[in-house]
């Protein structure tokens, strides 16, 4: 009740603290388009503003707007906190599932920060798999869901290429042995690379623009 509340009182100064930076500094050009104007970083002293949303499931009978002449469902449900989705060259999705898993607290901010994160669902205990979802007809609704790899390290990038399946966990990069139409994967991997523990815990996966190599990017 007490972490609720505390994280609601973060949020407010927050907003109070985004409110005053409004007011005081000159709004910068829009950073869109072909040629976007992006604004130099600025210091943010001992409070930094973090901009959490409140987790929300779609209500009964609610679905977003979109754009006249097209349409949008529910792929699929009932999934644990999905973070980051690989769609692979036969359609199916791939979807990391993960959550951040609190360590001790030492200090205000680390009661703060975990407050906050579980008032947005982002924090507990974390399902560590990849869940692989097929649609085969075709319809937009995945009827078919395996686990595809499970007992990973809070998982979240992933790169499909040359039949290996590239996966970034919180500690390591992992490469696994792929054949199409597979609804799982086998073994225990094979670790490519240790990363240090620490920090945000998100490891994420990008193919080259030619596609000839996987490049990780960390967080």
């Amino acid at each position: 009740m007490f972490s609720a509340l505390f994280a609601r009182f973060v949020a407010l100064i927050g907003s109070l603290m985004i409110v005053w930076r409004r007011a005081t500094i000159p709004a910068p050009a829009q950073a869109v388009g072909l040629a976007p104007a992006i604004p130099a970083p600025r210091p943010q002293g001992a409070l930094p503003t973090l901009k959490m949303p409140t987790a929300k499931g779609w209500e009964a009978g609610h679905l977003p707007e979109v754009a006249p002449g097209l349409q949008v469902n529910a792929f699929a449900t009932g999934l644990k906190h999905p973070r980051w989705i690989e769609v692979l060259p036969n359609g199916d999705v791939a979807v990391a599932e993960a959550l951040f898993v609190p360590s001790g607290i030492s200090s205000i901010f680390d009661f703060a920060m975990q407050s906050t994160m579980r008032r947005a669902a982002a924090i507990g205990d974390s399902p560590n798999r990849i869940t692989l979802l097929r649609d085969s007809n075709r319809d937009g609704i995945a009827e078919e869901r395996f686990t595809f790899l499970d007992q990973q390290n809070q998982p979240f990038g992933m790169a499909l290429h040359d039949n290996v399946f590239y996966v970034g966990n919180t500690d390591a990069l992992m490469a696994f042995d792929y054949q199409r139409d597979a609804t799982r994967l086998n073994g225990p991997g094979r670790k490519l690379a240790s990363f240090k523990p620490g920090g945000h815990w998100t490891r994420s996966l990008i193919l080259s623009p030619d596609r000839s190599n996987v490049r990780h990017q960390g967080l």
